[in-house]
């Protein structure tokens, strides 16, 4: 790294996000103290981007560290817990200066504004290789009350938020694959760089979820993984994939709508929540969604088997993996 040294990097732009929080001890021990009310559990979450494979190159540091929080809260969110604190270990790219660090530092104090929660600690270094950035998240669910991937019944129904989609096109816009409107690449990039958690949605997935995940690898392979911990099989209608105005946009362009649709179902980054939902719920919990201001859509079931199923318009289709795999 060029400009200041780890500690001044620490003392004067980390250690003003753990300001207030008594337990970050502003930064200066070797650790934090962290304590949950009486009647709730911790719980707790880490995620790793990597330059390159999690976000492309020449993005703006601040926007990376805003993604790298979000994706983390997302877990939390799906666990319909809420956010306390958050760690951040970081490797620099050797040579990174001054700059780009503070950018990073900028866009970390965004983002735990938008969600109230400080930092307490973590570590940086620097190598040759890409920048990685490490964040572990803590939160706190009433106990018993933390929505589990493995709860999931037959005849739930697979319940997703939101839109799928948009960032898998928003890659494609960012690498010049795709070129739509104006209007609809800057939405479609945002909703590739800066994700929402759907923290806001405890409350409902505590009353009504059986299972919960969020979408960062493909809504088909995170369902699947809601099946496979509850040891049951899903079905996944890709007719019903929920799309954003500017996805359908891109839709109506292409030859083959149903690879299309396989193809959004499978990127990921959508940070949405695929939820299992008694079939007698379904209707309160998305009037709940609604409410929160988010929407909600059936896009299939689970039923006694294994695995995920992937139909369009009544007819199996060959998902493949369904979403991004690390190895």
């Amino acid at each position: 790294m060029s400009g200041k040294g780890e500690f001044d990097f620490i003392r004067d732009r980390l250690a003003p996000l753990a300001a207030g929080f008594k337990g970050a001890l502003g930064l200066k021990d070797d650790a934090a103290l962290l304590s949950v009310r009486a009647g709730r559990e911790l719980v707790i979450t880490a995620d790793t981007l990597v330059e390159g494979r999690h976000f492309l190159k020449d993005t703006d540091p601040a926007l990376v560290a805003r993604k790298a929080l979000a994706a983390n809260l997302s877990d939390l969110a799906a666990m319909a817990a809420r956010p306390l604190a958050y760690m951040t270990n970081i490797v620099w790219p050797s040579g990174s200066p001054e700059d780009f660090r503070t950018r990073f530092a900028d866009g970390l104090a965004l983002a735990q504004d938008d969600y109230a929660l400080p930092l307490i600690g973590g570590d940086t270094t620097s190598g040759d290789g890409p920048w990685v950035i490490a964040i572990t998240a803590f939160g706190e669910v009433p106990a018993g009350r933390a929505v589990l991937r493995s709860g999931a019944r037959i005849s739930d129904r697979l319940v997703v938020t939101g839109r799928i989609g948009d960032a898998c096109l928003g890659l494609k816009v960012a690498q010049k694959q795709y070129q739509p409107s104006s209007e609809d690449a800057e939405y479609l990039v945002g909703r590739l760089n800066l994700p929402t958690p759907r923290l806001p949605l405890a409350e409902a997935l505590q009353a009504h979820a059986h299972a919960a995940i969020d979408v960062s690898d493909g809504l088909i392979a995170d369902a699947r993984h809601i099946a496979d911990a509850s040891g049951l099989g899903v079905t996944i209608e890709l007719d019903e994939l929920p799309l954003s105005d500017a996805a359908r946009r891109w839709l109506d362009e292409q030859d083959d709508t149903r690879a299309a649709r396989l193809q959004l179902a499978s990127f990921g980054d959508d940070y949405e929540l695929a939820c299992a939902v008694p079939e007698a719920r379904v209707d309160t919990f998305l009037a709940e969604l609604r409410k929160g201001g988010v929407d909600g859509r059936v896009v299939g079931h689970f039923h006694d088997g294994t695995g995920a199923a992937v139909l369009s318009d009544g007819q199996a289709v060959e998902a493949g993996a369904g979403g991004f795999t690390h190895f």
